[in-house]
C-alpha cells in the first residue's frame, strides 16, 4: 500500500490510561496512571498531546477535552498475559505472550541460582532482594567497592539487576557478569524477562550516581515479528532508546542509545530531518524508570510536559508522507501501592499531515494493531504465528 514512506512509533513507557477489566487479577484494582496524575496535579501543560486527542481520550482534574483535535485516538487493551516492557513491545509487533516471565519480588533469587552466579562470575553476591536501584546502591555501594562483591537485586518486574561501580568493578566486567546471569536465567524455573547492568559512579554514600551506561539483556522474541518482516523486505528499522535491547537486535537495522527520554526525543527529531524508508521505533523509558516505579507523581507529570514540548518540535518536522503513532506498553500508576507496573489500557494517538481531521476510533483489544498497520503500509506479510489486524484504512 505504501501510504506512508516513514512511520514513527513512539512509546511513552508506562503511560497507561485506566484499568482493564482483568486488572484485579494482576493486583491492580482501580489503577489509572495518566488519570491519577491529572487528578493529583490538576493541570499539565500538554498542548500538543491535547491537540492530538489525548484529553478527548482520557481526562481528569482541571483538564478539558480539545474541541477540534487533529489526531485519531482510541485506547488499546493488552491481549498478552502480562504487564511488562517486553510483553507490551512484543505484542505491538505481533507476538502474544501466554506464559508470564518469572518474578522474585517476595523471596529474592533462589540459593542455587546465586551460587551458580557467584561461581561463574568469581564474585560474592550481596543484596539479593527486591529494592529500589538508587536505594540499594546507597545501602551496599561502599561494601561492594571495599570487598569486591557485586550487588544483585530485583524489583516488581521480571528482572535480575547487577550494580557495578564503573571504577572498582569495571564496566566491561559488569557486562560480562550480566551475560553470565542471562545464560543462567534461561532455565524455565529462573526465566526472567531481562538482566540489566546498572553501573554507577562515586566512592561513598551520598555521592553515588547511576550512569547512562545501563545495558539490558532481554530474551529474544519467541518468534519473528513485524520488525523481522520489514528488515527482510529491505526496509529501514531504526530503534531509539531500549528498542534494540527489548528485541535483542532482532529485525533492527540501526540503533541509537538514549541517555534520557528527552535525549530520545531529540534523537527522534534529528531522524525526522534525515531520509529513510521504513519504521522508526522509539522507547522513552524515564516515565517508568525514574517516576512510575518510584511513585513520584509530580516527577512523572513534569516528564510528560517535557515530552510535550519536544512533541511540538517533532510535529513541525513531520513530512507529508509521515505517520506518527504515540502509545504505551503498560501502566505504572505513581499513586498506587508498591512499585510494580500496573495492568492498564494504553493510549493510541495517530497523526499525519494528510489526515482529514481528527476523530475517535473504535477501541481495539490488542496492541498488535500497530505492527499489523505498519506491515500493511509497507506491503509486507505478517510473520506466521503473529497476531493483529491492520487499521491503516482508518489512519489516512
Amino acid at each position: 500500500m505504501n501510504e506512508y514512506k516513514r512511520i514513527f512509533v513512539v512509546v511513552l513507557d508506562s503511560l497507561g490510561i485506566g484499568a482493564m477489566p482483568d486488572s484485579p487479577k494482576f493486583g491492580d484494582d482501580g489503577v489509572d496512571t495518566f488519570g491519577h496524575i491529572l487528578e493529583r496535579m490538576g493541570n499539565l501543560e500538554i498542548p500538543n498531546l491535547a491537540k492530538l486527542g489525548m484529553l478527548n481520550l482520557h481526562t481528569a482534574g482541571d483538564m478539558k477535552a480539545e474541541k477540534a483535535p487533529i489526531g485519531r485516538y482510541m485506547r488499546l487493551g493488552e491481549a498478552s498475559n502480562g504487564k511488562d516492557t517486553m510483553t507490551g513491545h512484543w505484542e505491538m509487533m505481533g507476538i502474544k505472550t501466554q506464559k508470564p516471565f518469572k518474578t522474585f519480588t517476595d523471596t529474592g533469587f533462589p540459593p542455587e541460582l546465586i551460587e551458580e552466579l557467584e561461581k561463574q562470575c568469581g564474585k560474592k553476591v550481596i543484596g539479593n532482594k527486591s529494592a529500589s536501584g538508587t536505594e540499594i546502591i546507597e545501602e551496599l555501594g561502599e561494601e561492594e567497592i571495599n570487598t569486591g562483591a557485586m550487588i544483585v537485586y530485583t524489583s516488581a518486574d521480571s528482572v535480575l539487576q547487577i550494580c557495578g561501580n564503573e571504577e572498582a568493578f569495571d564496566l566491561e566486567n559488569l557486562y560480562r557478569c550480566c551475560e553470565i546471569a542471562r545464560e543462567i536465567t534461561m532455565k524455565d524455573e529462573w526465566r526472567v524477562g531481562r538482566v540489566i547492568a546498572r553501573p554507577y559512579v562515586g566512592k561513598k554514600k551520598g555521592e553515588f550516581k547511576r550512569t547512562s551506561n545501563r545495558h539490558d539483556y532481554a530474551l529474544k522474541p519467541t518468534g519473528p515479528t513485524v520488525l523481522n518482516a520489514l528488515k527482510d523486505a529491505g526496509l529501514d528499522v531504526i530503534g531509539v532508546g531500549k528498542i534494540n535491547d527489548i528485541f535483542c537486535g532482532e529485525g533492527i537495522t540501526q540503533t541509537f542509545h538514549s541517555d534520557s527520554s528527552v535525549h530520545g526525543m531529540e534523537q527522534t527529531i534529528a531522524l525526522c530531518k534525515k531520509d529513510f524508508h521504513g519504521l522508526c521505533f522509539v522507547n522513552l523509558v524515564d516515565f517508568d524508570a525514574l517516576w512510575g516505579h518510584r511513585r513520584n507523581v509530580e516527577g512523572y507529570g513534569r516528564e510528560i510536559e517535557k515530552f510535550d514540548r519536544n512533541l511540538g518540535v517533532m510535529l513541525k518536522q513531520l513530512r507529508e508522507d509521515d505517520l506518527l503513532i504515540l502509545t504505551a506498553d503498560h501502566g505504572n500508576d505513581p499513586t498506587y501501592t508498591g512499585t510494580d507496573h500496573t495492568r492498564e489500557y494504553v493510549p493510541f494517538l495517530a497523526y499525519a499531515k494528510k489526515m482529514e481531521g481528527g476523530r475517535a476510533l473504535e477501541n481495539e483489544d490488542t496492541f498488535a494493531v500497530i505492527g499489523a498497520s505498519v506491515a500493511e503500509n509497507f506491503g509486507v506479510r505478517m510473520p506466521e504465528g503473529t497476531i493483529g489486524s491492520s487499521i491503516l484504512n482508518k489512519l489516512v
